[in-house]
């Protein structure tokens, strides 16, 4: 990658903080721009086209559509700067549309989900077991997760605001917070952020998805259905399973449509699989 390019990115970078981006959106724009000029080597109308279609061919919907968002991004802010060629003064490459499944695949059962809660407490692994309980208890994102502090616990829930200044409040069970102060208390922790590493900082997202991993293989559950969101997707299954409100679900997991928050009415493709073999006599 040629110094020009190099300096540009560094401006994209501040004009993505100065938007308001998070530092995880500003790292997957910055990777999805070093990507297009691995494979090519300018930037116009033909080789946007050429970009989108390796995307497609390389990448699930969802990372084809973040990648082009990013893309078009970066189009923004050379406009800005004046850089952009006039062929894509109004240019931007189009999301690809993809139907969501019938089913929510890939997520920890509850017997596994139990057995991990199960042999991290025996075990004494307190830091872990409080991890995976506050993500499957709350329906909290791994971002969120990490925002916890010991004076959210003292009172019961976290307030968050999206960038529109929307409000998200998380609660946490009483009982697990009663579980959670007794255990701070013997690690002699009174304030400041509660899942943090060895010196004091803030556990990273990615450190987290490593280790849930490893748990995973100790404990025998399958390592795919054993990643943060897993544990999100399991709350609102068994908050569904024993109170059935979905527009309260989707406001407790900050879902903006209630369309989002319907796929957890629906069985897995196995638990699909299993209810027609039972079903079907015919």
């Amino acid at each position: 990658m040629d110094e020009q390019i190099t300096n540009e990115l560094e401006l994209f970078k501040e004009f993505l903080k100065k938007r308001g981006a998070s530092k995880n959106t500003i790292d997957s724009y910055l990777s999805t721009v070093r990507l297009y000029f691995s494979r090519l080597s300018k930037i116009d109308l033909i080789s946007l086209h050429q970009f989108r279609i390796y995307l497609i061919d390389q990448f699930r919907a969802n990372t084809v559509n973040t990648r082009i968002f990013g893309m078009n991004q970066y189009l923004l802010f050379l406009k800005t700067q004046e850089l952009l060629p006039e062929e894509l003064q109004n240019f931007k490459l189009s999301s690809i549309k993809h139907q969501q499944k019938p089913f929510l695949d890939n997520v920890i059962i509850k017997r596994d989900y139990e057995r991990l809660k199960k042999g991290l407490k025996n075990d004494g692994n307190m830091f872990w077991y409080f991890v995976v309980r506050f993500l499957a208890a709350t329906g909290a994102r791994i971002s969120e997760l990490i925002q916890i502090k010991v004076e959210h616990i003292r009172i019961g829930c976290m307030d968050l605001y999206s960038k529109g200044g929307k409000l998200r409040r998380i609660y946490f069970p009483e009982k697990l917070c009663m579980e959670m102060l007794s255990w701070l208390e013997m690690q002699g922790k009174d304030s400041g952020f509660i899942f943090v590493n060895r010196r004091g900082q803030q556990i990273t997202p990615r450190g987290i998805s490593w280790q849930l991993k490893v748990l995973a293989k100790r404990y025998r559950i399958p390592v795919e259905t054993v990643y943060p969101h897993s544990f999100r997707h399991r709350f609102a299954k068994n908050f569904l399973s024993k109170f059935n409100d979905i527009s309260l679900l989707a406001d407790l997991m900050g879902h903006e449509s209630i369309e989002t928050t319907r796929i957890y009415l629906t069985q897995s493709s196995k638990e699909q699989s299993h209810l027609i073999d039972k079903i079907v006599t015919w």
